[in-house]
């Protein structure tokens, strides 16, 4: 039998590398105080380590420079189209293949065309742009969570899942003439980058089907996803990564996808339907606000890219190296006295600021109080989701968000171990302290999406 190691070891060489950017304390704080304690408005190169995303910061392989040279850049019917089209329907089985610049995109013209005033998206958890987009055309979102999902001390296997059960109480409640799509995000990233079991994907299908609901898979990170499958669902262990991602998309209608995290590229996207209505109502909106529909506001070497990023997410080796560095983290903050949502997610991990901040109230942002700490102590940039992303104003009331969360999410072949180390031996240092740390509180910020531009301000004791 061959022998398992116990060290991560990158699956590939180092070829091209460019400096990270050393500041001050001192220097951190001017900058923190100038961007008005939003970490989005931080310039790039004052930050050392930046996990605010995984969502396009990833490193391009050989292979993928090399399909970038050669890209057709032809308006219309470009090779790299068909290049594209070929990968993506090889993977989904899905007859349209309609490109855009990136996730949101997709997201904005689906919901256009489908969703509107009156109608309710169901979704194990909407993401921020999601719930945006479907709100933006009139709609409302509900996130239907396995009640295990909120439970972030207690590990399970599969805590993306969606409740079932509240699903068909839902649709009752609701009606079908009501509910355009039910959304399923593989993996669910509001939810702590936690996986679906491809036993609750194929009930909430059964479900769809029985009420001629489509099913839309949110695929972003799908091949994260089908890996947690085949080490999780025993009925999986012997099949290839890629057989489990073909059957997970057999399950629905469509899906959308931000190219930016499982195809291994930095812009990107596609929206993949059998809904011939559907896809010539999108279709129109992709040329009024995207581009032609063979490139969709992509270069042809996108497009290129994108192809062969989807064949390389699918090789195990290198998705066994993605999980154990995200595990890796997990366990050096747990050590550290950390408290994190458990199991670590396939992206990153996330770390509960209520339990670890209890004396900061929802009101106070206390996700976004240690976003900030993170960074003014190790030059570490990181991202809140919680009650500055998710939190509402009803009647002139606050209405907390369900979590309080901060998602240290890791680009893809970027960072070495010793990075990691790093951002360990800062949360460390912050836990040394943790009690004396204060809350902001809000200074201006938009209805929506308000934690991309929000101004903040510490609380005075």
């Amino acid at each position: 039998m061959e022998k398992v190691w116990k060290t991560i070891i990158e699956p590939f060489r180092v070829k091209t590398v460019e400096p990270l950017c050393f500041t001050t304390q001192a220097e951190r704080e001017k900058v923190l105080q100038k961007a008005a304690y939003n970490v989005f408005a931080i310039p790039a190169d004052k930050v050392l380590i930046d996990l605010l995303t995984d969502s396009g910061t990833g490193a391009m392989s050989a292979q993928q420079w090399g399909a970038i040279m050669r890209g057709d850049e032809s308006y219309a019917g470009a090779t790299s189209f068909f290049v594209f089209e070929k990968a993506v329907r090889d993977l989904t089985g899905y007859h349209y293949i309609l490109p855009v610049h990136q996730g949101r995109a997709a997201e904005r013209i689906l919901m256009s065309v489908a969703c509107g005033p009156g109608k309710t998206v169901i979704s194990n958890s909407h993401f921020d742009t999601t719930r945006a987009n479907v709100e933006a055309s009139g709609g409302a979102a509900l996130d239907l969570p396995v009640p295990e999902g909120l439970d972030f001390d207690v590990p399970a296997p599969f805590k993306g899942n969606m409740d079932v059960a509240a699903l068909e109480r839902s649709i009752r409640k609701i009606g079908v003439k009501n509910i355009p799509m039910v959304i399923m995000t593989l993996t669910n990233n509001s939810l702590a980058g936690q996986p679906v079991s491809m036993a609750n994907l194929r009930e909430v299908s059964r479900i769809c089907r029985q009420h001629r609901i489509p099913l839309i898979i949110d695929a972003a990170r799908f091949a994260e996803n089908a890996f947690f499958i085949k080490l999780r669902e025993p009925k999986h262990a012997g099949r290839s990564v890629r057989e489990i991602a073909q059957e997970m998309f057999s399950l629905a209608s469509g899906c959308m996808m931000s190219a930016k995290k499982d195809a291994l590229v930095n812009i990107g996207g596609f929206l993949a339907l059998n809904d011939a209505e559907w896809v010539a109502r999108c279709r129109e909106l992709l040329i009024l606000t995207e581009g032609f529909p063979t490139y969709g506001g992509l270069a042809g070497r996108d497009l290129e890219a994108i192809a062969q990023g989807l064949v390389e997410v699918l090789d195990e080796h290198y998705l066994t190296y993605r999980l154990r560095s995200v595990a890796y983290l997990g366990d050096g903050l747990r050590k550290a006295g950390v408290p994190i949502v458990e199991p670590p997610g396939g992206h990153g991990v996330y770390v509960n600021a209520k339990k670890f901040l209890p004396h900061i109230p929802p009101s106070s942002y206390p996700g976004q109080a240690l976003v900030c700490e993170l960074y003014r102590t190790a030059g570490i940039r990181s991202v809140e989701i919680g009650s500055l992303m998710f939190g509402r104003r009803c009647n002139g009331a606050f209405v907390p968000a369900p979590m309080e969360l901060v998602r240290l999410a890791i680009p893809r072949r970027v960072y070495t171990q010793s990075h990691i180390d790093y951002v360990i031996e800062a949360f460390a240092d912050i836990a040394q302290r943790a009690q004396k740390l204060r809350g902001l509180r809000l200074v201006e910020g938009p209805q929506r999406l308000a934690h991309f531009t929000a101004k903040l301000a510490p609380e005075t004791a």
